[in-house]
């Protein structure tokens, strides 16, 4: 199994907290820091017409973003972020965290507001608790049929 990341508004701290773990050179593909939406688009395959639909932060965009960074590292799995982690020209706090693979997404929302720095903290743990989620969910031993009388 490998993992790639692709951020925004985190600008490499998932990527950090990945590699901060002993043994991450055995599944780490790599990670782009895409914080412009050219980046975003010609590296990781973003449209620009979904990011003048939905807007640069959105749903939309941070899947594509997880789907972008699965074909451009080759990686079975990896995980995205892009957002305003701060209030920001009239923008409230809007975060989009993503994670999964290819044909299976899943993505949430970050709102709440708590200064630059723990927003993007938040969101970092955030993605990577989902991701654990995730992948134990997949790997989970099926269960027994019961047993007919």
């Amino acid at each position: 199994m490998t993992l790639s990341t692709a951020e925004s508004c985190t600008g490499g701290r998932i990527a950090a907290a990945i590699t901060a773990q002993s043994g991450a050179s055995r599944y780490f593909q790599g990670g782009v820091v895409a914080y412009q939406n050219e980046v975003k688009e010609q590296l990781l395959g973003v449209p620009s017409g979904m990011i003048e639909r939905y807007g640069v932060v959105s749903r939309q965009v941070a899947e594509q973003m997880v789907k972008g960074a699965c074909a451009l590292f080759h990686s079975d799995y990896a995980l995205a972020s892009t957002g305003y982690a701060e209030p920001w020209e009239g923008h409230e706090v809007e975060i989009w965290v993503a994670w999964g693979r290819e044909g299976d997404v899943h993505s949430l929302c970050l709102r709440e507001d708590f200064g630059r720095v723990k927003n993007v903290e938040i969101a970092t743990q955030c993605v990577m608790d989902e991701f654990d989620k995730y992948l134990r969910q997949l790997h989970q031993p099926m269960p027994e049929p019961p047993l007919m009388a």
